[in-house]
């Protein structure tokens, strides 16, 4: 029994609390509507002087760089090409003729034996789906009024 109005209490400080933010709100909007910004004063330019110009300087001229003269590539003298000595070509032996040889003739194979047919596997028929499949209805609910 003792808990039975701590609800209240709290739902009283709710309403006071959202009362008091919303107070604050319209005010800060009211001063931003009612202000006015001060105006700033126009300030008068200002001018400048005149730049001074800068003295013209004589263009500088380099003075001619002497040409030195390249001695000439020294002649690298051409080498004669070493000359290998010939070297004896071997006589190779005559190969002996070996005599040709018959070739021996195969026996005939006798004939293979007549082997029955035998009955092919039939594949399974895939069956097939009807075209026209029945819609399922629901019944039709009981009429409350007797007629």
């Amino acid at each position: 029994m003792a808990h039975h109005h701590e609800p209240s209490i709290l739902l009283s400080l709710l309403l006071i609390t959202l009362s008091l933010m919303s107070g604050k709100e319209v005010l800060a909007s009211r001063l931003l509507l009612e202000t006015t910004l001060p105006t700033v004063p126009e300030l008068h330019k200002v001018e400048l002087p005149p730049l001074p110009t800068l003295p013209t300087l004589p263009k500088f001229e380099l003075p001619p760089l002497p040409k030195v003269e390249l001695p000439p590539l020294p002649h690298v003298p051409t080498l004669q090409e070493p000359q290998l000595p010939t070297l004896p070509k071997p006589e190779l032996p005559t190969v002996p003729h070996v005599p040709a040889l018959e070739k021996p003739e195969l026996p005939e194979l006798p004939s293979l034996p007549h082997l029955p047919d035998l009955l092919k596997p039939t594949l399974p028929t895939i069956p097939t789906l009807p075209k026209d499949i029945p819609f399922p209805s629901l019944s039709q609910p009981h009429s409350t009024t007797s007629p």
